[in-house]
């Protein structure tokens, strides 16, 4: 029997948001690394925004992601530890992935400690000051009322509709997020007012689709996931020490990050 001992964490797939060769390119690379970390996975953690929409009727979830859902079926049969977190284009998961999969499902922070390391993880969306117009929308969306209202919809509308409005997104019209020093990122800075009430070795999001490490002090490290459209990258935490790596792709990284690892 394989010893189970890492921990992986990924974000932002945004299955669904491209053409069909195009996402199932992506969804079957998302596949091979899930049987390449499958052989020592202990817990996956997938940081939010997998889905580039996702909303669960009574009786209906959005179709495709069968090869993706598989995969996780046999990381549930294994004894893995799967936990999703809602992301600003997932917010709608409700049961459906923990009766299917037996998964967590994280509104918003989740803190844990594995190998006497703390962790602060959470998409990122809607933290840190200002984006009033965003955080008001979040607080909307997650309600029980719009949530009642949207499920009115007959799914070919509700779904259209929201296919419609993920377009505009920044990664679904190719856009990568602007390369920005450090200083000036905003869930680093957000990550250093956290450090300043309580500790964590390592607070770690999504979000951004900018695969960064950064050094908050001399025990403390923002890591933010990246994203899968274009980078594929992914961190694992292997119970000394969390290590940035890249699935199939050679990145050019920012200047401040730590070395990215090219994976196998």
């Amino acid at each position: 029997m394989p010893i189970r001992d890492k921990i992986y964490f990924a974000s932002d797939f945004h299955l669904g948001n491209s053409n069909y060769h195009a996402h199932t390119e992506r969804e079957l690379r998302i596949v091979r690394w899930l049987d390449m970390v499958k052989e020592d996975a202990a817990e996956l953690y997938l940081v939010g925004d997998i889905f580039d929409f996702w909303f669960e009727y009574k009786t209906v979830v959005p179709k495709g992601y069968i090869r993706f859902l598989g995969k996780l079926a046999e990381f549930a049969d294994l004894g893995v530890k799967l936990t999703f977190f809602k992301g600003n284009h997932d917010m709608w998961m409700f049961g459906y992935l923990t009766e299917e999969l037996g998964a967590d499902i994280i509104s918003d922070e989740l803190i844990i400690e594995r190998g006497g390391k703390r962790f602060y993880i959470h998409h990122g969306d809607g933290l840190g000051p200002g984006d009033r117009k965003y955080k008001f929308l979040k607080k909307f969306f997650r309600s029980p009322v719009c949530q009642w209202l949207f499920e009115r919809l007959h799914p070919n509308l509700g779904v259209g509709i929201a296919n419609a409005w993920s377009k505009r997104s920044r990664i679904s019209n190719g856009k990568k997020t602007d390369r920005v020093m450090h200083q000036h990122e905003w869930l680093a800075e957000y990550s250093r007012d956290v450090l300043t009430k309580e500790h964590f070795d390592y607070l770690i999001f999504g979000h951004r689709h900018m695969a960064m490490d950064v050094k908050l002090s001399d025990t403390s490290r923002y890591i933010n996931l990246g994203e899968w459209v274009y980078t594929s990258s992914y961190a694992v935490f292997d119970g000394k020490d969390v290590k940035l790596l890249a699935f199939e792709r050679d990145l050019e990284l920012m200047d401040f990050t730590a070395a990215l690892t090219v994976g196998h």
